[in-house]
């Protein structure tokens, strides 16, 4: 997260419908979303979205007090301080290798603690990371040489950090 960006975490209840309104908000207010993750919760009640968007405080506070406004919003909260949550993404990336390069792209999935998950004998493979939004450009940065082919990338996921939960924020 870099110190333009803002990550929103929301608990919502589990109900159709929830994200298109969520996203229709920020659409129609003119605000870009730079990554979105949904998931189910621990009750199968409320589904935990998680939204990283850009701009200043001014910005972040009328999406939020926008948010406040929706009807199935259950909770919710900024994370302003990266030290106080826990904040991953995942990427899946392929790219294009000849088996003498194979050993060099292994290792450096090594550096960057990355997986593997596929070669493929047309001269591909489709390698794993997660980690924080610095950690998964520094990895696509390097294997851009061996030519990406294509890529998936999460938003990303964010939890605070010690015995606070979503839900019993006061």
């Amino acid at each position: 997260m870099n110190n333009n960006t803002h990550v929103i975490s929301i608990l919502v209840q589990n109900r159709p419908g929830v994200l298109t309104r969520i996203s229709g908000l920020f659409a129609r207010r003119g605000y870009n979303i730079d990554g979105l993750s949904v998931c189910a919760t621990e009750d199968d009640n409320f589904s935990r979205m998680t939204i990283s968007v850009s701009g200043n405080d001014r910005i972040l506070n009328q999406i939020m007090s926008q948010l406040e406004k929706q009807v199935d919003v259950v909770k919710l909260t900024g994370f302003e301080d990266s030290r106080c949550v826990v904040y991953r993404e995942l990427l899946i990336i392929k790219i294009k290798c000849t088996a003498k390069q194979r050993t060099e792209i292994v290792d450096i999935c090594t550096i960057f603690k990355a997986k593997t998950i596929d070669i493929s004998a047309d001269d591909t493979m489709i390698i794993e990371l997660t980690g924080q939004t610095q950690k998964i450009d520094a990895l696509i940065d390097v294997l851009k040489p061996y030519g990406v082919l294509e890529m998936a990338r999460t938003g990303g996921a964010a939890l605070e950090r010690g015995a606070a939960t979503l839900r019993n924020k006061e």
